[in-house]
This record gives C-alpha cells, structure tokens and sequence, in this order.
C-alpha cells in the first residue's frame, strides 16, 4: 500500500506533571521515524506532524529526570485531531481523580478520530468514559485495578497492543511503556505500508512484531504467599521442589490435612488453586532453566516437573505464547555468550 499524500497526519501526545517520560518519547520517535522515512521513499506522501502538549503548556516533569518543553492545548485550536495519544505514569490514579483535567481530556478525545492509550494511560482515558464499552488492555501489574474500577470498559491483561474499533473513532491501547513503540509501529503500518513500520522498525533496531504477549516479558510474578501454616508449608514444597509429586493427594497429606479442607483453605489463602499454582511454579521453574542453562528441553522439563519435553511445550505455549526453543532464543544468557563469538555472527545488512 502505498503512502497518502496530503496534509501531515496529525499526532497529539498530551502529558502532565509526573508522566512516564518512555510513553511520550517512545511513539514520539516512531511518528517522527516514519515521516522521514515518507520522505525519503515516498516524496510527497503524508507524514505525521506530531505536537507535544500540556493543560497550559511549558515545561512538564516526567517521573524520571527527563522533562518536555510542551505547548498549550490552546495552540491546537478547536479543529479535529488524528490521533490522540494518552500515556501513563504513577500519577494517572491521583489524575483521573482531577475533574477538570479529566473533562479537558475527555473534550481532547472527542475530537480525535483515534485515539491511544499507553501503558496505564488507559487507566487515565477510562476515567472519561471515552473507554465504555471497548475492550483494552494496560500494563499487567494495571490492569486487575483498571478491571475492578471501570465496570463498563474491558480489560485484556495479555496482548501487547489491542485495536477496539467503534463508529465513533478507533480506539488503540498498549501494555506497558516500551509496547507504545509497538503499538505506533502497528499504526504506522497500518497508515502507510510494511515497507515504512520495517525500515522504522530496522532504525530502531527492533521488532516489527513482536512474538507472544506481554506475560512473556514481564519477569515471573508471585502470586500472594499464605500466611505461616500449613499451606504456606505446602506452598514451600512445591517452589522447593517442582518435580516433586504434588498431586491434591500428596500435598494434603504431607500438611495433615483432608484434601477437601486442603482445596478450600489453599484456594482462599493463596487466590487460586493448588493445581494452577503448582503449574506456574513449574513453568517459572522452566524459565529460570531456559534462561540460564543450556540443557536439553527433555532434560528440563524433567527437573521441572513435566516429565517431557512435549508436555513443557504445550505448557508454555498455553501460559506464555511460545515453545521453550523461542523463549531461550530471547532470553537465553546462553545465547548472549554464543553470540559473542565472532563466528556466530551473521554477515551485516546495510539499510
């Protein structure tokens, strides 16, 4: 598909006081990338013009050290936007608290014809009610809190980005900070063509899309431990010992338990069952093993506690979106050290 030509599509990124200083600057670098890739492989193309905005504009302080020189939301005028860009930061639940900064968001968003949340942006977006009755997603460690506080708005935990198209505009959402760059990769893609998101995509050295979701790259996370008893001692065999026999059986038995009072007191102390806790254990276990070993699949997935390799498979492809193969090829230190070696690299591309 080729380029539009035209006016530059319009790109606003609002920011305030305490903004994740990546989710403006990350979908800032993908716009602007993309229009001079236009320019250069397209010559009269439509590009992006891309405004960086604030309430009243000046300098805004991002929750890192780095701040933007924004302009005022009164230098847009009362035309219609393109894209409306809304990012996230620690801030976001004090700020979606704020009426007159929310009515001014809202206002911002009716305007657009797409509209874009990074990371808890959505959070931020939801409380306009702009987000009702679209399915979005947020940063994983977000999004039960954005699920129990917006009843009317859908929230997908897993996909790295999530496109929720309405007669109103198209409303795009992102998981957490570096997923904005996917997210703007996708719509640059979807604007112009495979051509311009790769070469943007080669400058930034980087996926064009990346494999698996979000749970795949954020580090393994703890579910809530019990308090000291018999099922926090259950919880220490299994972490302990993954390959272990952990069937509702053994485990009841091992803390003097009947395993229906076992079930029962496990699911309300630790929030879910045995069963999948003794399954995420086990994968976690697995990660670490792909991660820092560079044993056979058979091999860990024996220690692990899936018996064989097809089993761990499966398992990670059901949790994580990918084999133990393309796990280890991304996370692998192994991989890091091999790659080092010079005849293991592959000859360079010009671009």
């Amino acid at each position: 598909m080729e380029p539009t030509s035209g006016p530059a599509h319009q790109v606003v990124i609002i920011t305030f006081d305490g903004v994740q200083s990546i989710d403006v600057a990350g979908p800032a670098e993908v716009f602007c990338g993309a229009d001079q890739t236009v320019a250069d492989l397209h010559p009269g193309g439509q590009g992006y013009d891309v405004s960086i905005v604030s309430v009243d504009g000046g300098v805004v302080r991002t929750e890192s050290a780095v701040r933007f020189d924004t302009d005022p939301i009164a230098d847009l005028g009362d035309d219609a936007i393109d894209t409306l860009v809304v990012p996230g930061g620690f801030v976001v639940g004090a700020l979606a608290e704020d009426p007159i900064f929310v009515a001014g968001l809202r206002a911002l968003g009716e305007r657009c014809r797409r509209l874009v949340t990074v990371c808890s942006g959505a959070h931020l977006t939801a409380a306009t009610g702009l987000l009702d009755g679209h399915t979005v997603t947020t940063h994983w460690a977000r999004a039960e809190r954005m699920t129990a506080t917006y009843r009317d708005v859908t929230v997908d935990a897993d996909p790295i980005f999530i496109h929720s198209p309405s007669p109103e505009r198209d409303v795009w959402s992102s998981a957490g900070v570096t997923a904005g760059i996917d997210l703007a990769l996708a719509l640059v893609e979807r604007d112009h063509s495979t051509e311009v998101a790769q070469f943007v995509a080669r400058w930034l050295v980087m996926y064009l899309r990346r494999p698996g979701g979000q749970s795949q790259f954020a580090t393994p996370t703890w579910i809530r431990q019990a308090p000291p008893g018999p099922i926090r001692q259950a919880q220490d065999l299994i972490v302990q010992q993954p390959a272990a026999d952990h069937r509702i059986v053994s485990l009841a038995e091992a803390v003097a338990m009947s395993e229906r009072h076992f079930v029962r007191r496990f699911t309300a102390e630790v929030g879910i069952s045995p069963a999948k806790f003794v399954s995420q254990v086990r994968v976690n276990a697995a990660r670490h093993e792909l991660e820092q070993s560079d044993d056979s699949v058979a091999s860990i997935a024996g220690r692990c506690g899936f018996g064989t390799a097809e089993t761990l498979r499966r398992s990670l492809q059901r949790h994580l979106g990918v084999s133990p193969e393309g796990y280890r090829r991304r996370f692998s230190h192994q991989s890091d050290i091999q790659s080092d070696n010079p005849s293991n690299h592959q000859p360079k591309v010009s671009t």
